[in-house]
């Protein structure tokens, strides 16, 4: 894929009754400020913006944290606003 800037929206469900969810889901945004791309936390997802390989490596990086961590099940629902000929950013699409 080409190394233009992506964003996407990154939401995390999970399916436990060993923890509370929101437990689950602080560790998985752990995950990605740790990744150093630019990230907005909001109420029902996170959304992050960098280079495509970045943000699909952030989900790669969550989903293998939490099978690290023994959760027993979740989904990661996943938006990818891809620009073939160059650059999207957050910034731009709220202006």
């Amino acid at each position: 894929m080409h190394q233009h800037i992506v964003n996407a929206s990154i939401q995390l469900v999970t399916i436990v009754k060993d923890r509370h969810p929101y437990e689950w889901v602080d560790e998985a945004i752990e995950v990605i400020k740790s990744a150093g791309i630019k990230c907005e936390v909001g109420p029902f997802a996170t959304v992050v913006e960098g280079k495509y390989d970045e943000v699909m490596e952030v989900i790669h990086q969550i989903n293998e944290h939490l099978q690290k961590q023994n959760c027993a099940e979740w989904i990661t629902n996943v938006q990818i606003q891809i620009r073939s000929n160059g650059d999207i950013t957050s910034d731009e699409k709220t202006e």
